[in-house]
């Protein structure tokens, strides 16, 4: 890693502390100087429930689940060598929403981890389709458009359960969790993603020397010497791990995943392995302090991360995007 490359990693570890910390003491009930020292002191009071059962594993949750799409979405864009793509483009996401559509539906929402067991079992689904395309076809073009059709399958496939559910109540139930949120999570909840995350981090960091050979085109990644297809495999599990984690948790976020690479990769000079952690950091860091601001936001109901994300993160994205088209102009 370069100098510029580890003063970023320090500065986003930096903010992520302060972040967490953040969002460990605030929140939409605000406590005065008694009961935070009661939460350090006393840890069977309530305001040691509020920060360390509610608030802690809610902001824990968003760093993984932020980190996961952020190293997804930096894995994709260098094994596609495409700077739009993010873990929605090759369909994990939607098969894996689909799982837990059909969890919920089916009822098994009332029985704990059935319906991040779904989810997790939609990603894997998806992940053995693209593996196996991939295997047959090295296009990324070509993997793309599988993964687009993936996507419109299993968001056609989602639609009909809305069509079909017979109970609006889980209807909605559905709904709620597709637009994506980190409330009421719990401890459990960040067992279930923080382990596949690492997994998925340590894939892609095997994988980060066949991402660097593809951003110089296929012949050189090819007569590189490096075993490309091994490299490719990895590449797409730590993708769909990632993703699927993320989902199973929090739903279907988005933007977090495509942008938080093109907030790093300057800095590290567009090499796509050196870009993976600082996406993963980038990633949590936004999705931490965008649950902060959702939470704050002063409304009757508390926002859902995934419509949150979406509205402040499209318009930042359209500046990020106008400024590098400038810089291609120049």
């Amino acid at each position: 890693m370069s100098g510029r490359g580890s003063r970023l990693i320090v500065v986003l570890a930096l903010l992520i502390g302060a972040a967490l910390a953040l969002g460990t003491l605030f929140g939409e009930s605000l406590f005065d100087a008694g009961q935070l020292v009661q939460a350090f002191t006393e840890p069977g009071s309530g305001p040691a429930e509020v920060l360390w059962q509610v608030r802690a594993p809610r902001v824990v949750t968003a760093l993984t689940v932020g980190a996961a799409l952020g190293l997804s979405g930096a894995v994709m864009q260098g094994l596609l060598r495409n700077p739009l793509a993010d873990p929605a483009v090759l369909g994990v996401s939607a098969v894996a929403a689909l799982g837990a559509a059909l969890a919920i539906v089916g009822g098994a929402a009332a029985t704990p981890g059935a319906v991040e067991v779904a989810a997790m079992f939609g990603a894997a689904l998806a992940g053995g389709l693209l593996v196996l395309f991939s295997a047959r076809v090295r296009s990324p073009e070509a993997l793309i458009l599988f993964g687009v059709a993936v996507s419109s399958f299993a968001g056609a496939a989602t639609a009909l359960i809305f069509n079909l559910s017979p109970s609006p109540i889980a209807t909605a139930e559905v709904i709620s969790w597709l637009l994506g949120s980190v409330q009421n999570r719990s401890w459990i909840d960040v067992a279930w993603v923080a382990p596949t995350v690492v997994v998925a981090g340590a894939l892609a960091a095997f994988a980060a020397p066949g991402l660097r050979m593809l951003s110089l085109g296929e012949e050189t990644a090819r007569t590189s010497g490096l075993p490309m297809a091994r490299l490719r495999l990895l590449a797409l599990l730590a993708a769909a791990l990632a993703t699927g984690a993320a989902v199973a948790v929090a739903g279907v976020i988005g933007f977090v995943g495509l942008a938080a690479p093109h907030l790093v990769r300057a800095t590290v000079r567009g090499d796509p392995g050196r870009v993976l952690l600082p996406s993963a950091l980038a990633g949590g860091l936004i999705l931490v302090v965008a649950d902060l601001l959702a939470r704050m936001t002063p409304t009757d109901q508390e926002l859902k991360l995934g419509v949150f994300t979406a509205l402040v993160g499209a318009p930042l994205f359209a500046i990020i995007a106008w400024r590098a088209a400038r810089e291609w102009r120049l």
